[in-house]
């Protein structure tokens, strides 16, 4: 989970939450890059440099004034900002209040659950959280907008009234990793992951290897019978079998191999080993296809050095490659509007609509 948002869980410093709200171009952050700005310092990043130096300075002077107040914020990345990246960045700013606390701990606790913030960046005071199906979590539901777009990333969209809203999702991660194995290397890779946006499932037939603490995205499973897990996996999910085994190895391989649903597959080993394993799948049938996509060795080209860390490092980019070409693929997805439901209210609510 993001820094900015477990900071603020037994942290009760006045704070202006700061959302990248739409990028134009060129941004050193992604729409949806936030970060907390209380009078003693920061938590989290919107992207560094001049731009970044310019959003604290206005989040202090917030909370210095208590100026309260919602605001919408233009940012051109030229030379007045002394950045080069061309583009330009709206940054919504948010006085964290006490009904934006409640909201953001029920965002916490929903850490693996798709919800939908909504904030209004004119007028009054208004935020809401809405889960996957469009129901009220928290917040002001007698001022949120009936509909939203679901699958776009963050921005700004304009309501009937001529409103403007902060529309930010916060997706629990869409990458999966079923990792087998928790020797050295399976070690480095939990390590290499824990901040990453994925949640591992790491599986291994023995207890003791596993260690006393693990990140907030892993959680273990000791078992004697690894394939259950296989099958257990989300439907796409990525998978990684380095065990202290190649017959273990080999039975998990074919486990993956029969499931056509089955995302990217890395196998640790050398070329001799893949071409083993090659022969061994052809023999039972597996269709030459399926056997071209399995990835061994695992890795990114280029990169020799055998030391755990640095296999660790390889593979954790080849894997955000893969997961970054899946969420791209998704977000060119066709838009469709999400229907908020609430109890009953006394006044109409408006649609919201895309900016």
């Amino acid at each position: 989970m993001s820094d900015w948002l477990t900071a603020m869980e037994n942290d009760m410093q006045a704070s202006v939450l700061v959302t990248v709200a739409l990028v134009e171009g060129s941004g050193p952050r992604e729409a949806g890059a936030k970060m907390r700005v209380t009078l003693d310092g920061q938590v989290d990043t919107i992207g560094g440099g001049h731009l970044e130096l310019r959003a604290v300075e206005i989040a202090k002077t917030m909370l210095a004034t208590g100026d309260t107040h919602a605001r919408l914020e233009r940012f051109a990345l030229g030379p007045s900002l002394g950045q080069c990246c061309g583009g330009v960045v709206h940054l919504a700013f948010e006085y964290v209040d006490a009904s934006l606390k409640e909201l953001l701990a029920a965002l916490r606790e929903r850490r693996q659950q798709d919800s939908w913030r909504l904030m209004a960046l004119d007028g009054d005071a208004a935020s809401a959280l809405f889960d996957a199906a469009g129901k009220l979590i928290a917040g002001t539901p007698g001022q949120a907008p009936d509909t939203f777009s679901r699958e776009r990333s963050t921005h700004v969209a304009q309501g009937s009234e001529g409103r403007r809203w902060l529309v930010d999702p916060c997706l629990a991660p869409r990458a999966h990793l079923t990792l087998f194995g928790a020797g050295h290397v399976g070690a480095a890779i939990v390590r290499a992951l824990a901040h990453l946006p994925c949640n591992v499932t790491w599986v291994d037939e023995r207890e003791d290897m596993f260690p006393a603490q693990l990140p907030d995205n892993v959680r273990i499973a000791a078992t004697d019978t690894p394939e259950e897990f296989v099958a257990m996996a989300p439907p796409g999910g990525s998978f990684l079998v380095m065990t202290h085994s190649h017959a273990l190895d080999q039975r998990l391989t074919q486990a993956i191999m029969a499931r056509m649903d089955a995302g990217w597959f890395g196998l640790i080993g050398s070329h001799t080993k893949r071409k083993q394993f090659e022969h061994r799948l052809q023999a039972r049938g597996v269709p030459d296809e399926r056997i071209a996509a399995m990835v061994c060795p695992i890795g990114m080209p280029g990169i020799r050095n055998k030391a755990p860390a640095v296999i660790a490092a390889s593979v954790a980019c080849q894997l955000l490659m893969v997961w970054e070409e899946a969420a791209a693929a998704a977000l060119a997805a066709p838009l469709r509007l999400a229907s908020a439901s609430a109890p009953p209210r006394r006044q109409p609510r408006a649609a919201i609509h895309p900016l």
